[in-house]
């Protein structure tokens, strides 16, 4: 069977198919069949999870995998959150995102720079489901003073885990998907999922 994932973000693509390649199922991105992105005019992560998963099934007739997720730094009052893929001004302009939190935080001693990813996972089975499987995952830690490692995307560059000692950025993709927001929700999703797609 095949799933849509309702992205056209190619990294948030990498990072789902092999936290879900077990379940037998075909991960595919909704660009791939030609879907244009959603807009996500919702006011919560929940709504625009909603949104994109909804947008995504109805266009292709397929169950529907959304994530939507942001960066919530505590010195920023929850900032970027919401529009964490354009905070710079443009979707998807990680440099521009990464520049704009850095000098917002540029007199914020590092004590204060607690942050933390969080992703909220909904699948439809259809695009009028209305028991949709929703499950959340937090990634706590902080804001260093400068990009580190050249892995991940969006602001793993610079975004730290103090119990692992590693910037998201420096971390191998498979230690990554066992401890990202991301890679928890779909942890708590995955059983669910299973009977849902069956």
């Amino acid at each position: 069977m095949k799933l849509v994932l309702a992205t056209s973000n190619r990294g948030k693509l990498a990072e789902m198919r092999p936290l879900l390649a077990d379940l037998g199922h075909e991960l595919i991105a909704q660009s791939e069949l030609g879907v244009a992105d959603a807009i996500e005019d919702g006011h919560s992560f929940v709504e625009n999870a909603l949104i994109k998963a909804r947008h995504a099934a109805r266009c292709t007739g397929l169950p529907a995998l959304a994530d939507d997720s942001g960066l919530i730094v505590d010195a920023l009052g929850g900032a970027p959150g919401l529009i964490s893929a354009h905070y710079a001004g443009v979707h998807g302009d990680a440099a521009g995102n990464i520049r704009k939190l850095l000098h917002e935080l540029r007199d914020v001693p590092e004590a204060r720079r607690g942050a933390r990813f969080y992703s909220l996972i909904v699948m439809l089975r259809h695009a009028d489901d209305p028991q949709p499987l929703i499950a959340e995952g937090l990634w706590e830690g902080r804001i260093l003073d400068a990009p580190r490692g050249d892995g991940g995307h969006g602001y793993d560059p610079v975004f730290f885990d103090p119990v692992l000692g590693l910037g998201a950025g420096e971390m191998p993709p498979d230690l990554k998907n066992r401890v990202s927001h991301r890679g928890r929700a779909l942890a708590a999703l995955r059983d669910r999922l299973r009977v849902a797609l069956t």
